[in-house]
């Protein structure tokens, strides 16, 4: 059950209006959307299926790929509205709109591709993270290079150096 409306690109300009990144409650996204969808105001939630398999059988699902989110197109006197349902933690104003709309294009493009993906941080150069996983389970560092990922650095401070240790992409969390 996709629920986005307008194409982002193709959203006539609105006096007042802005996207918004709508983070909901927890699993309240497609709640949200239906909401949106009720008072007919431009939204996406990009859905992926999702295949659970147990001891004796499959089911298949839809699920957002960017959970807890939903990326909306709200004029200012109709802001007030979408907080009245209570699913929605906060409302993000997006900055740079040419940028959220091209990427949100993007994503749309992707999505409707049917091809597999995954949900990756954004992990950059000098971003703080901690591992989640393995023997080093609860260390925190910064990323070396994602380009050419060697490792993570965990620092030394008092000795002005780092060491350099190797670890899987998936199981690093950023930090804030």
């Amino acid at each position: 059950m996709s629920l986005p409306l307008a194409r982002p690109d193709a959203v006539a300009p609105t006096l007042g209006a802005a996207w918004l990144v709508c983070h909901t409650k927890p699993r309240c996204e497609k709640k949200f959307a239906a909401l949106m969808a009720a008072e007919q105001l431009d939204h996406y939630l990009p859905l992926v299926q999702s295949v659970r398999r147990y001891l004796n059988q499959t089911k298949r699902f839809t699920k957002p790929l960017f959970p807890g989110y939903v990326f909306a197109h709200v004029s200012a006197e109709k802001k007030a509205r979408i907080y009245q349902q209570d699913l929605l933690a906060r409302a993000i104003v997006v900055a740079d709109e040419p940028l959220f709309l091209r990427q949100l294009d993007d994503v749309r493009t992707i999505v409707s591709s049917g091809l597999e993906l995954s949900l990756h941080p954004l992990l950059t150069r000098g971003r703080r993270v901690k591992v989640m996983g393995g023997p080093l389970h609860g260390v925190e560092g910064y990323v070396d290079d994602p380009t050419h990922p060697r490792g993570i650095i965990v620092a030394m401070d008092v000795l002005q150096q780092g060491l350099l240790v190797k670890v899987p992409i998936e199981n690093l969390q950023p930090l804030p």
